[in-house]
């Protein structure tokens, strides 16, 4: 007995799961819908796998099944126990993951298409060894950008004299040896493919700085979405075809904003090793070097600014997700609230370490959606705010970028914190951001500076504003 039905009828399933991606990706656009998104994103993908077990062309289950017995012990695992402060390096993971599956298939095709034909397609040719390479260059890229992530390599740029010339002449090395494989086929040259893609992956992501992950991530996520894409054209398969493309153009848009945000080229953020370090001071809180002087607050002070203020805004960084204050947050603001306080939280666009970081953390925390403000909307708040809490953010927040045409940050959108009548910034010290800059907020005459740990600082906080 088969359970194979006609290509026409698997293609119409495939179809309808598509549409459902599509759905699920618009719905997830907002909180309010993001859970049934992902319910529908998920019924798709459900449809596409069950429909494909019915392709005529699959006569061997029980490895698909072990696979995806193993898969789905791993997801229901890293689900329930990775912390939300790790999802940033969790998306790396399962992105280069995906990278690297689409990598595999096009090596397994080639593998076995080469032998049987003795002459492939061009354009099979073509989309094998396409996927193949960009599949192993966001497998690789995609493992480093974990390790910086979970603090097992530098987040700093690591960077060597040469560097990108040696990026150059291995990338055109890729080129020739896509060329020789296609030309020849000849499984020698898909193999060095594969290992120098890996090689680029590694050496392409290495000089990129912590603050700059949110674009690398989005880059990555676009190249496994191609890679993808390209498998389907191998496979001939619609779904994985129309998925890939969705990841695709999504990661690449996703990737264009962010760097609009950052108001940084994608050339500067992969070649300009942006962030490297910078002398700072040793020990505990000093004057800049230029003398520059700043004043330091005491939790209790900062405590009866924030309640007896009007409005304040909490401008969230990752300082925040590093301590795992947001549920401390969301205490405070609670308290202010219950006092009369106008509480907002300001959210800059690459705040944290991926798309949407700083959402996702006060989410967890249960902080009512329409409390959170995009940049754009929460900038004319700042004049007529009385208190901003700025909350383990930095650059996103440093006026020079808006202020100063010397600055390697000018042109890039921040937060105008700097305009509300007082700011509150906790920080452990007076070091810079991930850019190694040093911020001109800290020395404004409305800044006052509360150092220690965040979770420790607004748990202060709290104890003070309930004694007010």
């Amino acid at each position: 007995m088969t359970l194979a039905i006609s290509q026409t009828n698997i293609n119409f399933a495939y179809l309808v799961a598509s549409v459902c991606l599509i759905i699920g990706i618009k719905r997830l656009s907002s909180p309010a819908t993001a859970r049934s998104g992902n319910v529908i994103a998920a019924v798709g993908m459900g449809i596409a796998i069950a429909f494909t077990f019915l392709d005529p062309d699959i006569d061997t289950y029980w490895i698909i099944l072990a696979g995806m017995a193993v898969g789905t012990v791993i997801g229901i695992a890293s689900a329930r126990m990775v912390k939300m402060t790790a999802i940033p390096q969790m998306v790396a993971l399962f992105n280069g993951v995906g990278g690297g599956a689409a990598a595999l298939i096009a090596a397994a095709e080639f593998h076995r298409l080469t032998p049987e034909s003795g002459h492939v397609l061009p354009e099979w040719m073509g989309a094998m060894l396409f996927s193949a390479m960009i599949g192993s260059i966001s497998f690789s890229g995609s493992l480093v950008a974990f390790a910086k992530l979970q603090e097992l390599l530098p987040g700093s740029p690591i960077v060597f004299r040469g560097q990108q010339l040696v990026n150059g002449l291995l990338f055109a090395g890729l080129l020739g040896a896509g060329v020789a494989a296609g030309a020849t086929e000849a499984g020698i040259w898909a193999v060095v493919l594969l290992l120098g893609a890996l090689l680029f992956g590694v050496l392409l992501v290495l000089p990129i700085g912590g603050a700059d992950m949110p674009v690398v991530i989005s880059l990555l996520n676009a190249f496994t979405g191609l890679a993808a894409a390209s498998a389907g054209f191998v496979l001939e398969n619609t779904a994985l075809i129309i998925g890939g493309t969705l990841v695709g153009a999504s990661g690449t848009l996703l990737t264009v904003l962010m760097g609009r945000a950052m108001n940084r080229s994608l050339a500067n953020v992969l070649f300009g090793a942006f962030g490297a370090p910078a002398p700072a001071a040793a020990g505990g809180p000093a004057a800049s070097a230029d003398g520059k002087s700043y004043r330091e607050v005491t939790a209790e002070d900062a405590a009866v600014m924030l309640a007896y203020a009007s409005r304040v805004v909490v401008v969230p960084g990752y300082g925040l997700a590093v301590a795992q204050a947001q549920h401390n947050v969301r205490e405070l603001a609670d308290l202010l609230e219950q006092r009369g306080v106008d509480v907002k939280y300001a959210i800059h666009p690459v705040a944290g370490r991926m798309p949407g970081h700083m959402n996702v953390l006060l989410a967890e925390a249960n902080v009512p959606y329409p409390q959170l403000y995009d940049m754009e909307d929460v900038n004319p708040e700042f004049p007529r705010t009385d208190v901003a809490l700025i909350i383990g953010a930095n650059d996103v927040t440093n006026p020079a970028a808006r202020d100063d045409p010397e600055s390697p940050l000018y042109g890039m959108p921040i937060l105008n914190v700097d305009q509300s009548a007082n700011v509150v910034v906790l920080k452990r010290s007076m070091s810079p951001g991930f850019a190694g800059i040093d911020n001109d907020l800290f020395y404004r005459p409305n800044t006052t500076m509360l150092f220690g740990d965040a979770k420790s600082s607004v748990e202060k906080l709290v104890a003070a504003v309930k004694a007010a």
